[in-house]
């Protein structure tokens, strides 16, 4: 099948001043860290091909995430790690993880767009969502491909600690490949003990 061509942004904020957008990867695995990025966008660099980054090939978004270092005016990536989405749910910790990601980056925006339909609480500057904002706005987008393509390494790179899971080809999602690996080998230091389908193996 022919790949679609990709939409173009949707131009539907309307904001003179510094913007960044921020968006998160990892909400729906069963395991690792929720990754969050923010990107303040140069626009006399622009970068052709931005768009969510689920709907990029994995080569794609290699190459757009070293594009996006190297001409964004600002980045930063942080996360929330398995304790703390156990702790506080996956929500508030992508919630936090956004959070910090604003926070470090070395230039600070005046207005925050994110990803979704909420926003975090504890930003130090005025922001809104954007629902399917990393298909609709290339701060959010750019934010979703690093975010994405961070968490992906991370988790490959965990993947040589616990081979028997075969993390580097499910990412830590809901496979049945890696639901029958937990019924099995039981679950890593990597699990989030809150989501139920490893909750249900761990109560048998």
């Amino acid at each position: 099948m022919k790949n679609q061509p990709l939409k173009p942004f949707v131009s539907d904020v309307y904001f003179d001043g510094l913007l960044a957008g921020t968006d998160e990867a990892g909400r729906g695995p069963l395991a690792g860290d929720v990754v969050a990025a923010a990107v303040i966008l140069d626009p006399n660099k622009p970068i052709a091909g931005l768009a969510d980054s689920k709907k990029l090939s994995e080569k794609k978004r290699e190459a757009l995430f070293v594009e996006i270092k190297e001409k964004a005016l600002s980045y930063a990536i942080a996360s929330a790690s398995v304790e703390e989405i156990d702790e506080i749910n996956i929500l508030h910790a992508s919630m936090l993880a956004m959070s910090r990601a604003v926070a470090a980056l070395d230039i600070q925006p005046e207005h925050v767009l994110v990803d979704g339909n909420r926003i975090p609480t504890n930003l130090a500057c005025s922001a809104e969502a954007v629902v399917k904002g990393d298909a609709r706005q290339e701060a959010i987008s750019a934010a979703s491909i690093l975010a994405k393509v961070t968490r992906d390494n991370e988790i490959v790179a965990l993947a040589e600690q616990y081979p028997e899971y075969g993390f580097e080809k499910h990412k830590g999602y809901p496979t049945a490949v890696h639901l029958e690996a937990i019924r099995q080998y039981g679950i890593t230091p990597l699990h989030r003990r809150s989501f139920g389908p490893v909750k249900k193996i761990i109560e048998g």
